[in-house]
């Protein structure tokens, strides 16, 4: 069996799961409500406190795809009762981060600003702590969406390995390279 597909899903206080005809999954909690198509081949069980994801065949497809919904619908049954919090950290001079509402406005360098939309669902905070970096604060219940939209804003200056200024991650390990040294003639 699957190592990760095997595992029960644990449901907490507050959050309830319901597993329509047509393999739709839906979990409302305290902070809000996901759902998501299961493949027909994959079947979800809801016992008590626990969710169980089976698989018909123990066939290569069949395997990679219980893991992959087992862990999907772990996600979203952490997102509705936890949340999901990715944090940016704008590196460089003169690099600014700010938000009006859902639109973030980023200077990164260039010679415009940027301006990006968020969706409703993500929680969006920028705050530039007295002589540090700007910081960007992504929160939701999607891990995927969350995450994603954190890609998608760390892809607009990526870190440069020789001086190390870009967006990042907090807490991101950057592999940086040594310059060119002067040779003699």
């Amino acid at each position: 069996m699957s190592r990760i597909g095997k595992k029960p899903i644990d449901i907490p206080a507050g959050v309830t799961v319901d597993v329509s005809a047509h393999n739709v999954v839906t979990v409302k909690g305290p902070k809000g409500t996901l759902s998501r198509d299961v493949n027909p081949d994959i079947t979800v069980k809801v016992e008590g406190k626990e969710l169980l994801v089976e698989r018909p065949t123990d066939s290569k497809r069949h395997k990679s795809l219980h893991g992959l919904y087992r862990a999907l619908i772990n996600n979203m049954v952490v997102g509705v009762s936890q949340g999901y919090k990715k944090e940016l950290e704008l590196v460089g001079v003169g690099y600014k981060a700010s938000n009006q509402g859902q639109v973030l406005e980023l200077s990164l360098g260039y010679s415009h600003s940027i301006f990006f939309a968020l969706p409703e669902s993500v929680k969006l905070a920028t705050e530039t702590p007295k002589g540090k970096n700007p910081l960007i604060t992504l929160e939701g219940i999607d891990k995927e969406l969350v995450g994603q939209i954190a890609a998608k804003i760390r892809s607009l200056r990526k870190v440069e390995p020789y001086k190390g200024k870009g967006v990042r991650f907090v807490g991101e390990i950057v592999r940086r390279k040594a310059g060119k040294t002067a040779g003699k003639k």
